[in-house]
């Protein structure tokens, strides 16, 4: 039996972290954080897109800011090594 993380990879997901940044609903002067981390499709996002509207209707605390990583977006296949060095002087 496969995992279900294992198949939504297979279906083109990849792993999406969101550092979510939010006002506390008894003091808007601060921020708190939140990590919310799933597997979702890039460059839409709909898992986040959905906890982000849950988060708007039903969660007191306002949004401030919310950053995104994502498999695709960055990821260690699209480095390769060099041979050589360059100097700039």
């Amino acid at each position: 039996m496969t995992s279900k993380a294992f198949e939504l990879q297979l279906k083109g997901y990849g792993l999406t972290t969101a550092e979510i940044h939010y006002r506390l609903p008894d003091h808007p002067s601060f921020l708190q954080l939140y990590i919310w981390q799933e597997y979702d499709l890039a460059p839409t996002f709909p898992e986040l897109k959905g906890f982000l509207d849950f988060w708007c209707k039903d969660i007191e605390g306002p949004l401030h800011s919310v950053r995104i990583v994502h498999q695709h977006l960055i990821s260690p296949r699209e480095w390769r090594a060099v041979d050589g060095i360059i100097s700039l002087h």
